[in-house]
């Protein structure tokens, strides 16, 4: 078990990171773009991974899960990690197994 918090605190907080600032700033410039699709929300995302704000948000947030899942109190561990971590995490492998589905179910209409 000591391996999986702090994974699970990395990745709830690169998840975090991307979305706090607002799902918005991932297609801040895609009118300008020449690109179309999800090439062109795919560039919004590679951008925001370079972005010092994004690296800001995704430190402060691993900081405050990492700490929050060492807590002496089991009641605050479970509210402060165990169910925002979780939370998080599951809200984003649901999120991307839909649109994996939608994919695969566009692909196989059109042939």
């Amino acid at each position: 078990m000591n391996y999986v918090k702090p994974i699970l605190s990395a990745v709830a907080a690169i998840i975090l990171a991307e979305c706090v600032p607002g799902p918005w700033s991932s297609f801040r410039g895609m009118g300008n773009a020449k690109a179309t699709g999800l090439a062109a929300v795919a560039g919004g995302f590679t951008a925001s991974l370079f972005s010092p704000l994004f690296w800001a948000l995704a430190v402060l947030f691993l900081a405050m899960f990492f700490a929050a899942s060492n807590l002496g109190s089991k009641v605050l561990r479970v509210l402060l990690f165990w169910i925002p971590t979780l939370t998080v995490s599951g809200a984003s492998v649901t999120i991307t197994a839909l649109v994996a589905y939608l994919i695969v179910l566009i692909h196989l209409k059109q042939h």
